[in-house]
């Protein structure tokens, strides 16, 4: 990675890029952490990394032009990625498109930006967002438990980001039934198998395709002009009615509220923090059903962790990003 800053105005501005399985949304923030622009773009759903990369780039410099800044001349960009990350390089992100071996993010941005990049995990810096400037404030121990195209998890103890050997939070892969559905990671019972975006989708496309259950997910698709269920059509297909949305989210929220009450079992964290697409989306009655699913599992149930879902909304990934570069 190269070293240095760029040249830039006498008030500090930094880049933050969220790269999630569905959108890519991008920001640029003053160093009191205010949004002063932003972009998303759609993540690719096909291509390779250096598709992925290219569509990256592009977002930053939407976010720099509603800005007014030139991206060259921010102190740095950072970058929130799914897939394991070593000084800089991102290695199986497996919800993108072809991307298993390693892809060295940092610099590939480095050189189309003209300014430094650092890249860190999307979930824990989308909690350390939360907990520096958002609804995790009040705490010094918390669970992030962001529900998107997967299900991710991110951790603060003692007042610290915990990482552990580099794999801590990865919450989708609690494992919530035995010789469960199978999970995008290949294994079974996961989490993700059951609540993430992902699978969900593919789940309600056996559900219609093959069994031959009424659903109006796939038309909200088509006439939104998407290419994929994102969290707009599920909260769409819940205003329309739709049973079987219904049903699979109800699903999706039996196995968040197994996984995530396990997972506070473990650690006792003063808080959870529900972010991610779906997460915000469907807001607090969902974060509340979240709990309701959580309690019969808990095993100190007296005192259980106050839930919230995140306060930085879809912009809380790429600010927390955008910390990496901005650590003060």
């Amino acid at each position: 990675m190269r070293k240095g800053v760029c040249d830039h105005p006498a008030v500090a501005t930094f880049g933050g890029i969220d790269l999630g399985g569905t959108k890519i949304q991008a920001v640029i923030v003053d160093d009191d952490h205010k949004a002063l622009g932003s972009a998303r773009r759609p993540t690719p759903t096909a291509g390779g990394p250096a598709d992925v990369a290219e569509e990256m780039e592009r977002a930053l410099r939407d976010a720099a032009k509603d800005a007014e800044v030139a991206p060259a001349s921010l102190a740095g960009v950072g970058v929130g990625s799914p897939g394991t990350i070593e000084d800089g390089d991102v290695t199986s992100a497996r919800n993108l498109p072809g991307w298993e071996a390693m892809f060295p993010l940092a610099s590939t941005l480095e050189r189309a930006l003209d300014c430094p990049v650092q890249v860190g995990n999307d979930v824990q810096v989308a909690t350390d967002a939360e907990f520096r400037l958002g609804a995790g404030r009040p705490y010094s121990s918390l669970l992030g438990v962001f529900w998107g195209t997967g299900v991710g998890g991110g951790l603060i103890l003692g007042g610290m980001p915990w990482t552990g050997r580099g794999g801590a939070g990865e919450i989708g892969h609690v494992v919530v039934k035995i010789d469960g559905a199978r999970c995008t990671c290949g294994r079974l019972g996961c989490m993700e198998a059951y609540a993430g975006r992902a699978s969900m989708e593919a789940h309600a496309r056996r559900m219609h395709e093959e069994k031959g259950h009424k659903t109006d997910l796939f038309k909200l698709m088509a006439e939104h002009d998407r290419t994929r269920l994102t969290s707009g059509i599920w909260a769409r297909a819940l205003d329309h009615g739709d049973r079987l949305a219904e049903q699979i989210l109800e699903r999706a929220l039996v196995a968040l509220g197994a996984g995530v009450a396990s997972v506070v079992n473990v650690l006792d964290v003063e808080a959870v923090i529900i972010g991610g697409g779906l997460g915000v989306r469907l807001g607090q009655p969902f974060a509340q059903r979240i709990v309701e699913q959580m309690h019969p599992h808990l095993f100190a149930d007296t005192r259980p962790p106050d839930v919230h879902v995140a306060a930085l909304g879809d912009l809380g990934g790429a600010i927390g990003a955008s910390l990496l570069v901005d650590p003060d």
